[in-house]
């Protein structure tokens, strides 16, 4: 099968007839085999009853319905698990992304050998309240994760080889970074296509601030996975032992204040409280450390490393 398009929806009704047919259009024209995966994320509307009935008109269509609301993470990766196209594209429900982009960004991938190509909506037609985070949420990505020719890291419009889906895992609100995700898993070739951004047609957005504090949150909790998660001792070990001998230190100088000049009143001065303060943070932070390492070396996946090639 060339295409698996995912497509995780909430409340989108009144699109899915258009952006169904729209994507059998395409694909007929470029004759691809292919299937689209349709993810109901617990909508309260129809979704499901309008996802059913194009399944029975045409049987590319496959959906999958979650019996509440998981989030955009969780659909996507289930429509990962399922997918079965040597090329998966994902992209949203809302009509925003043009189901058009889908043959040059296929050839993007198995012409060119990307393994992931990200959308970017160079032109948007988003209100200035959502551009603006947006804007600030890329370049602090950029800064992060060190994937500089990316300009919109939380595109829906996405194309991957299969591999690469099959590799990563999206949970939490971490659909934002999946090429992070993609990187650190070893995936390297990735680039980006402008792609046209339309005008919602129905409905309202889903964005809110909470997701994009939410999603700074979640950066920093994927930097630190993907560096430390399986050697947390590098990090807390480290801090730790630092704050340990600056408050050792501290102490030092003024058991020698003390004990040499003669000084009265330490145990009154700021500075005392500091030096103690600081050993116990740091005899703190490594013991985080050290419980850190053990939960990591007893864990499922302590041994799970991505393979790229085997030769027999």
């Amino acid at each position: 099968m060339n295409i698996s398009v995912v497509i995780p929806l909430l409340n989108e009704a009144e699109s899915l007839p258009e952006l169904f047919a729209w994507i059998e259009r395409v694909m007929s024209e470029k004759q691809y085999s292919y299937e689209i995966i349709a993810v109901d994320d617990g909508s309260t509307d129809n979704s499901w009853q309008v996802i059913k009935s194009a399944a029975a008109a045409n049987p590319a269509i496959r959906g999958i319905q979650f019996q509440r609301n998981y989030g955009k993470s969780a659909a996507l990766h289930v429509g990962f698990e399922a997918a079965q196209g040597d090329v998966v594209i994902t992209m949203d429900a809302d009509l925003q992304d043009s189901p058009d982009e889908i043959p040059e960004l296929y050839r993007m991938i198995t012409e060119e050998n990307y393994q992931l190509v990200s959308g970017w909506k160079k032109k948007r037609y988003d209100p200035i309240t959502k551009t603006i985070p947006t804007k600030l949420f890329n370049a602090a990505t950029r800064y992060v994760s060190g994937i500089h020719n990316l300009h919109d890291f939380n595109c829906g419009l996405k194309a991957y080889q299969r591999k690469v889906v099959k590799s990563i895992e999206v949970y939490g609100e971490m659909h934002r970074y999946i090429p992070v995700i993609a990187k650190w898993a070893g995936f390297t070739r990735i680039t980006e296509k402008a792609v046209q951004h339309r005008e919602r047609k129905y409905g309202t957005t889903k964005f809110g601030l909470e997701r994009f504090i939410n999603g700074f949150l979640d950066l920093m909790s994927i930097t630190f996975m993907s560096k430390y998660g399986k050697r947390p001792m590098h990090l807390f070990g480290t801090l730790g032992v630092l704050s340990f001998f600056a408050g050792f230190l501290i102490l030092f100088y003024l058991t020698i204040t003390k004990t040499i000049f003669g000084q009265v009143g330490i145990a009154s001065r700021p500075v005392f409280y500091l030096g103690i303060l600081t050993i116990i943070v740091g005899v703190q932070l490594f013991v985080a450390g050290f419980l850190g390492e053990l939960i990591a070396r007893n864990g499922s996946e302590k041994n799970r490393y991505s393979i790229s090639d085997t030769i027999h």
